[in-house]
């Protein structure tokens, strides 16, 4: 309750202060020549209210980190044998964000990955097959998402693979390498679904997960004589990924003020604000 009060009688008292001021401006201005510049002094008193979250649309950029991918891959119904994928590069992004209140928010954005996996379908050969993905996600996020000191975020994502790549190992040797752009050899859109959290300045950890085949089973290219093949007929491989996810720019998150209200009193050039 007092709190309330102090800007009525701050109010009372500048109210005062101006009565008294203008008695003297009144006699004074007896004595002394017209003012013939013609400018005014205005005096104001504005009342408001701070938001109590980001207004509107922005932006932040980052992406996805150190990335972590594993594999479930089977041929003919049997399990086969695979390494877990390690990659920094490369992998970027934009989100383009809206909070509705201090604990939540949406967003959506666009970004570039690099995912792939590693198997071994014999002891001597090594396959190594990646795709460069540009990749729109949809999600929510719960927490402290107006200062950005906590919260977690999930959602969906649909990739479109631009870039194929694979490379064959015979006991440790390269002995083959290949990219493609738009290449038939995976499917075009590869949907998924994510989930994570981030903390304050920008860093995060999410998983992501497809459940789509990674492989197009119904590829066909040809062999040295010429004979129709199907590699990927009998595979069937669904992947995940953990990174680190972060964002270096556009991380300034909005601050709320603890007094929610507050005064401005305005004489000419002079600005006094009281908040409460």
């Amino acid at each position: 309750m007092k709190c309330k009060l102090c800007p009525l009688f701050l109010l009372l008292l500048t109210l005062c202060c101006s009565a008294f001021a203008q008695d003297k401006k009144d006699s004074a201005n007896a004595a002394a020549p017209a003012d013939t510049t013609g400018a005014k002094t205005v005096f104001s008193i504005i009342f408001g209210k701070y938001p109590k979250h980001r207004e509107g649309i922005y932006v932040t950029h980052g992406g996805d980190g150190p990335l972590l991918s594993f594999a479930s891959m089977k041929e003919n119904g049997e399990h086969m044998r695979n390494i877990p994928r390690f990659t920094l590069f490369f992998n970027v992004g934009s989100n383009f964000n809206k909070d509705f209140s201090k604990n939540f928010g949406v967003f959506t954005g666009i970004n570039i990955k690099n995912i792939g996996l590693i198997s071994k379908p014999a002891d001597s050969l090594k396959l190594k097959q990646r795709v460069y993905t540009i990749g729109i996600p949809v999600g929510i996020k719960i927490g402290d998402v107006t200062s950005g000191s906590f919260f977690f975020f999930a959602g969906g994502e649909i990739d479109m693979a631009v870039n194929y790549k694979e490379k064959q190992f015979v006991d440790g040797d390269k002995v083959h390498k290949f990219n493609e752009w738009f290449s038939d050899r995976t499917p075009l859109l590869m949907p998924s679904l994510f989930a994570g959290f981030r903390i304050n300045p920008g860093f995060g950890l999410k998983v992501q997960y497809y459940p789509q085949n990674f492989f197009n089973q119904d590829f066909k290219t040809k062999d040295k004589a010429g004979n129709s093949v199907y590699p990927y007929k009998n595979l069937e491989a669904n992947m995940m990924f953990v990174t680190l996810g972060y964002n270096f720019s556009g991380i300034d998150y909005f601050k709320v003020k603890r007094k929610r209200h507050y005064m401005k009193m305005k004489n000419g050039k002079a600005e006094f604000e009281v908040n409460y």
